[in-house]
C-alpha cells in the first residue's frame, strides 16, 4: 500500500524553526519528483518546494526562498522540509507529495502553527 506520511509539524513562535518530515512506503521515491505544498484555511494549496529525481534540483516558492530548505534521502526513503525564520502567515497543513508521470501521490499533512 502506497503511503506518505507526514511528521514534525507543531507550534512555534515566529522566527523559530521546524523540520518537517515525510516518510514513503509501498514504493521507492528514487525516480519520483519529491514536493511539499500548504494549504491554510480559506486559501488554495500552494506549492511550497520540488526536488528532482536527477540531479536533485530543487526549486522554492518566492516567498519561502532562503527562509525553507527541501532534502530528500532515498536511501532512507524519505524527503525533509527544513523550515527557519517561520511567520504567522506560514500556518498551515503542510503536505507530501509524489510525482511521475501519471502516479501522484498525497499524504495526510501536518499541521504548523506559527503564533506567539
Amino acid at each position: 500500500q502506497v503511503q506518505l506520511v507526514e511528521s514534525g509539524g507543531g507550534l512555534v513562535q515566529p522566527g523559530g524553526s521546524l523540520r518537517l518530515s515525510c516518510a514513503a512506503s509501498g514504493f521507492m521515491i528514487t525516480t519520483y519528483a519529491m514536493s511539499w505544498y500548504r494549504q491554510a484555511p480559506g486559501l488554495e494549496r500552494e506549492l511550497v518546494a520540488t526536488i528532482t529525481s536527477v540531479g536533485f534540483i530543487t526549486n522554492y516558492a518566492d516567498s519561502m526562498k532562503g527562509r525553507f530548505t527541501i532534502s530528500r534521502d532515498n536511501a532512507k526513503n524519505a524527503v525533509y522540509l527544513q523550515m527557519n525564520s517561520l511567520k504567522p502567515e506560514d500556518t498551515a497543513v503542510y503536505y507530501c507529495n509524489a510525482r511521475r508521470y501519471l502516479s501522484n501521490y498525497w499524504g495526510q499533512g501536518t499541521q504548523v502553527t506559527v503564533s506567539s
